[in-house]
This record gives C-alpha cells, sequence and structure tokens, in this order.
C-alpha cells in the first residue's frame, strides 16, 4: 500500500485550506498513491493556537466536505481530512473518510480532549474502524496518540494495520527549531510515536503542519518501533511512502488482556 502523510501551512481561511488540500492530493496521485491523510483540524485549522481561524457556518463546512468528496472521486484516491465540525452542542474535532470513490465512510471525533481545549470542543464518544482497498486502519487524534495509548490499542486490537494520527505541535511565530529527528533534547512528541508503533506492533503515522518551530515531524513509524521516513521540518509537502501492511501483525496489541487485571475485592 502507498500512503501519503500531507504537511501543508498554516491555513488563513477554509477556502486556502482547501486549495491545499487540492495541491497536496494532486501532487501526491502523480505517486499513485492509495490514501493520502492531513493534520488535524486542518479545514479551517486548529483552534487555539497562535493564529486565527476562521469562524464557519454549518453550510459551509458542508461545503467543503462535499468538495474534498470530489476531489477524491476525481483522484481516484482515499482522503482522511480532519475538520472543525459545528454541531447544535459545540464544534467537534473530527476526521472525515472518504473513499477513492468519492463515498464518505465515517468520521472519527476527538474523544480526549487536552487540558484547555474544552474551550473550543466538545467531545465525541465513539471510536470506527475504517476500510481502504482491503487495509483496515484507525484513527486518533492528537493528543489521544499522546497520552492515551489505550485509543490506538483499540484500533490495532480489532485489525488495523495502520493508525493515523492527525495533530498539532508547535508554532509558527516562536519556539526552538528542530533539526534532528528523535534527537533526546527534543519535545518527547516523536518518542511516543515510537511506542505507540511497538507496542501494538501497527504502523503508527503521525502527521504534523509544517512550521517554523515544530515540535515534532510528520513521520511514518514501523511496526518494530523504527521511523520510515519523516517530513523535514516546516517543509511543505506529501511524504510518500509504500508499505506492506503485512509487518503489521498487531500481535502486541492482541495478547492485551484486560480480564486479567481486575480489582482485589
Amino acid at each position: 500500500m502507498k500512503i501519503a502523510l500531507a504537511s501543508p501551512p498554516i491555513p488563513k481561511s477554509v477556502d486556502n485550506a482547501l486549495q491545499w488540500v487540492d495541491r497536496l492530493v494532486t501532487e501526491a496521485t502523480l505517486s499513485k498513491v492509495d490514501l493520502i491523510c492531513f493534520p488535524e483540524a486542518y479545514v479551517p485549522g486548529i483552534r487555539g493556537m497562535d493564529f486565527k481561524v476562521e469562524n464557519c457556518s454549518p453550510r459551509k463546512m458542508q461545503s467543503a466536505l462535499d468538495r474534498i468528496c470530489d476531489l477524491a472521486r476525481k483522484t481516484s484516491t482515499n482522503i482522511i481530512l480532519p475538520m472543525e465540525w459545528p454541531t447544535p452542542e459545540g464544534r467537534r474535532n473530527v476526521a472525515f473518510v472518504v473513499d477513492r470513490r468519492g463515498v464518505l465512510l465515517g468520521r472519527q471525533t476527538k474523544n480526549h480532549l487536552e487540558q484547555g481545549e474544552e474551550a473550543y470542543f466538545i467531545p465525541g464518544s465513539r471510536r470506527q474502524l475504517f476500510d481502504a482497498d482491503g487495509v483496515k486502519f484507525g484513527i486518533v487524534i492528537s493528543h489521544e496518540g499522546w497520552r492515551c495509548p489505550e485509543t490506538v490499542r483499540w484500533a490495532a486490537s480489532r485489525g488495523a494495520k495502520i493508525v493515523f494520527h492527525p495533530h498539532f505541535t508547535g508554532s509558527h511565530f516562536k519556539g526552538v527549531k528542530l533539526t534532528q529527528w528523535g534527537k533526546l533534547e527534543n519535545p518527547f512528541y516523536e518518542r511516543a510515536m515510537q511506542c505507540r508503533a511497538i507496542e501494538n506492533t501497527v504502523f503508527f503515522a503521525s502527521v504534523n503542519y509544517a512550521m517554523d518551530y515544530q515540535g515534532s515531524a510528520t513521520t511514518l513509524i514501523a511496526p518494530d518501533g523504527a521511523c520510515v521516513a519523516y517530513q523535514p521540518y516546516a517543509e511543505v509537502g506529501a511524504l510518500v511512502i509504500n508499505i506492506d501492511v503485512r509487518d503489521a501483525t498487531g500481535i502486541n496489541a492482541r495478547r492485551y488482556a484486560p480480564e486479567r487485571d481486575l480489582e482485589e475485592a
């Protein structure tokens, strides 16, 4: 299976975000990728960070999703597009999955919010496994992949070969410029990626925005914990990788037996 992990710049608006999605999907199709994943809430951009995000009506977001379905159909590419999704109860942080026919397969909500995110989003409460061309995969969003490892195990123990991890770490305006992937002095994020892969024996595909001061690189980790490839820090583009999903046995995830840890009466 050939996948692409997109690292677009911080969007200026919904329309600007869609322009970048169109551009990177189109470029990735030149490499004949089967699936492409974008970072957390890329349309219209993740709220609560150090840049302005457009306020979006339900109609505008539905129109944006319809455009993505058309793009998937025209390019014959499976697309994971994380979006902000307004509901009567509040905004949700959601990743939509559209198959190469342009059919919406489903959505994964961010169910575990980081401290402070409650000011912008409400949590979801369901998890879903997806299938692209016969390959099962799951999605965990940002904080869930860093500090809620059970969300990754949920997908891996149910047969996922890949867990996609759209996220946002860093800033476009201030911070430390990372120069070496996985360096001990770096934030913990890249080492956490390795943990999520090796503790479940699955591929872990972590996808970040391209920024001047990234906290982590867009990266693919193999089931044995090795870094397969990463997008250079601050470099806009799509990381294209050909993977053999047979390497993702999921054996570590399936060996977990929660019934052996019942609380003593």
